[in-house]
């Protein structure tokens, strides 16, 4: 097994995903002034990672306009207010490792599972080897844990680390911050039993580091992550899991906030440990 293959089954923004290097005109922070265009594929780094601006695109998307509201007059059935909003019932109350555990045992419940370990799988914890330890243990099935610690300690290698701009440890050089987030847009459950379900999470992916120097800036990344889940002791635990890419939107022509404000924004906004 591949690398990739393996990180696609383990954990992190994986498979195909690729850190992008984006450079403004004249140099200096590659984070300034850079605005989206085109995407070339850079180095492909980040084949064991997996990982805020939905709102701002939402935002945006409703500000554009469509034309002369008028027009329509009111005419036509349209979807109640709830229709697509999001939903869940009360959350759990009980984590592991501080992973939320306990969940329900029916289709929500396991669609709670899975976003919940996606937001656990894409985070810092993973690079790490302690606390990838004790995540991989949390909320895979004991025989997938100990198929998985192995190869994937040898994947989260120092020398793969290193290219990432991290110590042995996971941890970024002073006055760097190591960006990696998993953040849930959506679920499905396409399988469920009593004893078994298939969900796939719709996401968005940050990864990267955020420093004046760094060649890696933090950029966004679009997956569909697939987890086969078991009911197992009175919980849901992951058996497999596989990630393939998109589906992305279109980018918007938003103006690359400078590292100063993504790392100010990264230690200010907290990520989830909730979904759904």
């Amino acid at each position: 097994m591949s690398l990739g293959d393996e990180h696609e089954a383990s954990g992190g923004y994986g498979g195909t995903g690729q850190t992008r290097t984006r450079l403004p005109d004249g140099g200096g922070d590659v984070y300034g002034g850079a605005r989206r265009g085109g995407r070339s594929s850079s180095r492909s780094l980040i084949t064991v990672v997996g990982v805020v601006v939905l709102l701002i695109a939402a935002i945006a998307f409703a500000n554009r306009g469509g034309g002369d509201s008028s027009s329509d007059s009111g005419s036509g059935a349209k979807p109640e207010a709830g229709s697509t909003a999001a939903s869940g019932t009360k959350p759990v109350r009980t984590t592991a490792a501080g992973i939320p555990t306990g969940f329900a045992h029916d289709q929500q419940g396991a669609q709670s599972a899975a976003v919940n370990y996606a937001v656990a799988l894409g985070s810092t914890g993973m690079f790490n080897a302690a606390s990838r330890h004790t995540i991989v243990n949390a909320i895979y099935t004991s025989t997938a844990a100990a198929k998985l610690q192995g190869s994937m300690d040898s994947a989260y290698s120092a020398d793969f680390l290193g290219k990432l701009g991290l110590d042995a440890n996971g941890n970024a050089p002073q006055g760097s911050t190591f960006v990696s987030r998993t953040i849930p847009v959506g679920t499905t459950a396409t399988q469920y039993s009593d004893s078994s379900a298939t969900v796939a999470v719709w996401y968005m992916g940050l990864i990267g580091m955020s420093s004046q120097t760094s060649t890696d800036p933090v950029s966004s990344t679009w997956k569909t992550w697939t987890f086969d889940l078991q009911w197992v002791n009175g919980d849901w635990k992951i058996t497999s899991d596989t990630q393939k890419d998109g589906p992305a939107p279109v980018p918007g022509d938003d103006k690359a906030a400078s590292s100063d404000e993504i790392s100010k924004a990264i230690e200010e906004y907290g990520g989830f440990t909730y979904a759904r």
